[in-house]
């Protein structure tokens, strides 16, 4: 009986998720990167006939895609924990079975939102630039930033990146907790966590941490109005996803000195260009996305996708299904 054929559509895919596929399925891996012109063309010329996809890139899975992977396409699985750049309406309407790889990336994500917050707050990217050039002016005035201790932290959408970045910053000694959601969170006692509108959060807090998922709901979630709201001294940290935040609003207020500083690990669009305007701002502390991007959390990340693939091909359920 013929193997099943497993298409991955980046050539970055881990050997540690290889290994789980290797002599159980049929595999081929696109030998491009996303930002590469031909990623998107050999993506589409490889689907054809395939019965299961791992989608590990940040183009768009759409309907005509899917079309061309035709009927033997049994299963689709990302390796993210965002399903933005997934049509899960396509999905639905074809009953196909998707997964996604949530939870493991908790921790390393979490992790570099504190790495964010530390590094708006204190003016990282301004005194590196000035270390660089020369031109440090030492003195009690020089490159002063925001404290953490006895400060007032929001976050925005409290799943288990919100609830990993809370416990890291505890040991801040932070003055309140709180969060904005649909549903209060039955960990957030425990925790120590407040649920409030987010207007009330944006109002109250010396951090703003983003968190949540791109739905409709959340673009621009931040944007001219709810950036008025915020405090003068506010830190602004966006580990979620780039359209969460218009970004021409953003611009604004960090040049006109509204709030004081952001740091983001996600823009719109990826890469940013190095003369985009937030770039060039000295209290825009921006990284490239690398929120997941330790070695142990991406192998984990290969892991679960390659068996989220290989449970539904048998006819069972997923380890992480989103439909």
């Amino acid at each position: 009986m013929a193997m099943k054929r497993v298409l991955i559509v980046n050539k970055t895919f881990p050997a540690a998720g290889l290994e789980l596929l290797k002599n159980k399925v049929q595999y081929t891996v696109v030998p491009h990167l996303d930002f590469e012109p031909e990623s998107l063309p050999t993506i589409k010329k490889e689907l054809k006939n395939v019965d299961a996809i791992i989608w590990n890139t940040k183009h768009r899975l759409t309907g005509p895609l899917l079309d061309l992977a035709g009927p033997n396409l049994k299963c689709v699985s990302t390796m993210s924990s965002g399903t933005d750049h997934i049509d899960i309406h396509e999905f639905e309407k074809r009953q196909l079975p998707l997964g996604s790889t949530p939870q493991v990336l908790d921790d390393a994500v979490a992790d570099i939102t504190v790495g964010l917050v530390i590094a708006a707050a204190r003016r990282f990217k301004e005194g590196v630039a000035e270390l660089e050039s020369g031109d440090c002016k030492f003195g009690v005035q020089w490159r002063l930033g925001q404290d953490i201790a006895g400060s007032t932290v929001g976050i925005v959408g409290f799943g288990g990146i919100g609830q990993a970045v809370l416990r890291r910053l505890r040991g801040f000694d932070v003055k309140r907790f709180l969060y904005s959601g649909r549903t209060d969170k039955p960990e957030a006692k425990a925790l120590g966590a407040e649920r409030l509108p987010i207007e009330e959060l944006l109002r109250l807090s010396d951090y703003v941490i983003l968190c949540c998922p791109l739905t409709e709901e959340t673009r621009h979630l931040i944007n001219d109005k709810t950036l008025g709201i915020m405090k003068q001294n506010a830190v602004i940290v966006n580990i979620a996803r780039g359209d969460v935040i218009d970004q021409d609003a953003l611009y604004r207020a960090l040049k006109e000195n509204r709030i004081f500083a952001a740091g983001l690990d996600v823009v719109t669009p990826e890469p940013i260009a190095k003369d985009h305007p937030l770039v060039q701002l000295p209290n825009c502390y921006i990284l490239p996305h690398v929120g997941s991007a330790t070695i142990e959390t991406r192998n984990a990340m290969a892991r679960i996708s390659a068996r989220n693939v290989l449970l539904a091909l048998e006819g069972k359920p997923m380890l992480n299904p989103v439909i």
